[in-house]
């Protein structure tokens, strides 16, 4: 991972998760661009929502832990074709979910926040908290980002 400001006291809040093979495994599966793997990019959604989330006073551990685990759908969806990718980008969610729930034990803030993460191209789960509403608008930042090539530019500084 980067090197952030924050890094050791956000790796405190998700070493457990990484400590399991799925969650591993989000590594070998590509993202928005090449080079850039599912666990990049949910790495940096859930660090930038838990700084966030932590200057804000609000659930830092949930945001962390659900930003990390919101796209845990194990699979390369850019391996499929029109319409099973509209279906991923439907229902991703709910598999991120379903794994997440096998592995771990979930609050509901982080339930809340792997669900939720889709709106509004998934009009039918809305934010029950706000945690999930900062990880949700951190994700579509930093798929920006990956697309327009500037993460190197926003993981030098802390």
């Amino acid at each position: 991972m980067w090197e952030f400001k924050l890094k050791r006291e956000y790796e405190a809040q998700v070493q457990d998760l990484e400590r399991c093979d799925a969650v591993q495994a989000m590594r070998s599966f590509p993202q928005h661009v090449k080079g850039f793997s599912t666990h990049d990019h949910a790495s940096l959604v859930a660090y930038s929502s838990f700084r966030i989330c932590r200057a804000l006073g609000l659930d830092a551990r949930a945001a962390a832990r659900g930003g990390l685990l919101h796209d845990m759908f194990l699979y390369n969806w850019m391996e499929y074709r029109s319409p099973i990718r509209f279906d991923h980008m439907l229902n991703h969610a709910r598999y991120a979910l379903e794994n997440a729930r096998r592995h771990f034990t979930l609050t509901d803030a982080e339930e809340d926040i792997i669900a939720s993460h889709m709106w509004p191209a998934n009009p039918f789960r809305f934010y029950r908290c706000w945690e999930a509403f900062i990880v949700s608008c951190m994700d579509k930042l930093c798929t920006a980002a990956e697309l327009l090539h500037l993460v190197p530019l926003i993981t030098r500084a802390g």
